[in-house]
């Protein structure tokens, strides 16, 4: 079928391709990146354990060179001071093979993240086939690895070129330094020159990345007709984006059917709204049956007032109960005290309709902190009233 075409692959992967992609074991790689980052590494190494390494090495040297003359017609006691020496550079050069260790391991990861797949392990007979071989070999991958390959060489080569050519004269006067400064000097000259090679590198690496990126996604890009499937397989975005959003009208139709049961309905005034609900029996603490903002405040306000549902207006606590208790919770125990005072208001109002009496007298101050109101805290803040209203934090 046509459509294995690259020319018709147009569309990106879909979040399922490059999840299996995944656990195939196919990431991006960036064998450049990685290669770059272990030779900086280790020439920094080398660097800050020179004299350590130095040193080790002398004292190798001197020792092996060191012996009794009897010594030297005893196979024990070579085979002893062999050992000794070879465990001496083991240990000297100990932290700068651990170090090349961990960055080897992590460097691949810096393209394409870390993963493992033991699907990787299993043997794929496919790649046998000597056709299939042959069109790796001519394809356009590897066609830009042997022009990466060709530019790596020549920009190695250039630059080594003049690395040597500048410290030519430093390299032809070693032979009049004494023997300790002229390793010392050959030393510095060495590392000076591999570091400055390898940062060269460093270019072929950032063109490698964003390629390799690039190859990767371009490999993985998938048909119109793959695609739509992988839409019917995964679930198309748009119907689960009309499914969400009929689920929130579900959930906000469910949320104002609770309203004409709530005790009271506490307003910001017009901003906010809260609908509040307790009962002595089941209930350890005023629940919130209804919140909203804005256009949903004005359409609790409405339900409360066609089903006689008292409505009062309390700012800070409204705010309070809005940014810091969901539909269906508890409100905060800080709020206890001010919610029981507008409770108690209401129910002195209810038997004040039924039987008469004095009229209940309408709270005036009430006990909200302020860490609880995302208004005063702004305005702790030093934030002006009129931004404060421009963030939706509105009095």
């Amino acid at each position: 079928m046509a459509e294995d075409s690259d020319l018709e692959k147009t569309e990106q992967a879909s979040s399922k391709r490059l999840e299996d992609a995944r656990k195939e074991g196919d990431v991006p790689r960036s064998r450049e990146l990685a290669t770059v980052t272990v030779l900086f590494t280790a020439g920094l190494t080398i660097m800050m354990m020179s004299e350590h390494l130095n040193q080790a090495l002398k004292t190798t040297m001197s020792s092996g060179l060191h012996f009794d003359r009897s010594a030297a017609f005893d196979p024990t006691v070579l085979l002893m001071r062999t050992a000794d020496s070879i465990s001496s550079l083991l240990t000297a050069f100990a932290p700068l093979a651990l170090i090349l260790v961990a960055v080897a391991i992590a460097a691949p990861i810096l393209v394409g993240g870390w993963i493992f797949s033991g699907k990787a392990f299993v043997p794929q007979f496919g790649r046998l086939n000597p056709l299939k071989g042959l069109s790796n070999i001519i394809s356009k991958n590897s066609v830009a690895e042997l022009v990466k390959s060709i530019a790596k060489v020549v920009l190695v080569g250039i630059v080594a070129y003049v690395v040597i050519s500048h410290d030519m004269e430093p390299i032809l006067s070693l032979s009049m330094l004494p023997l300790n400064e002229s390793i010392s000097q050959v030393g510095n000259l060495m590392l000076t020159g591999f570091l400055t090679i390898v940062s060269t590198l460093v270019f072929i690496a950032a063109i490698d990345v964003p390629y390799q990126l690039y190859q990767y996604a371009n490999k993985l890009k998938m048909t119109k007709e793959i695609r739509q499937e992988a839409k019917e397989s995964d679930g198309n975005p748009e119907i689960k984006a009309k499914i969400r959003q009929q689920q929130r009208e579900m959930a906000r139709r469910r949320m104002m059917s609770e309203i004409p049961n709530a005790d009271v309905v506490i307003t910001n005034p017009t901003h906010y709204a809260v609908a509040i609900k307790y009962q002595d029996e089941g209930m350890r603490a005023p629940v919130v049956v209804a919140k909203g903002a804005d256009a949903v405040a004005l359409k609790i306000r409405e339900i409360a007032g066609e089903n006689k549902v008292l409505i009062m207006e309390s700012p800070k606590l409204a705010r309070a109960i809005y940014t810091h208790t969901e539909l269906g919770n508890e409100i905060p125990e800080a709020l206890y005290s001010a919610v029981a005072e507008i409770l108690a208001y209401v129910f002195q109002m209810r038997i004040f309709k039924k039987e008469g009496g004095f009229y209940p007298e309408i709270p005036q101050t009430l006990a909200v902190p302020d860490e609880l109101d995302p208004h005063s805290l702004l305005a702790k803040a030093g934030v002006a009233e009129t931004d404060i209203e421009d963030a939706g934090v509105l009095i």
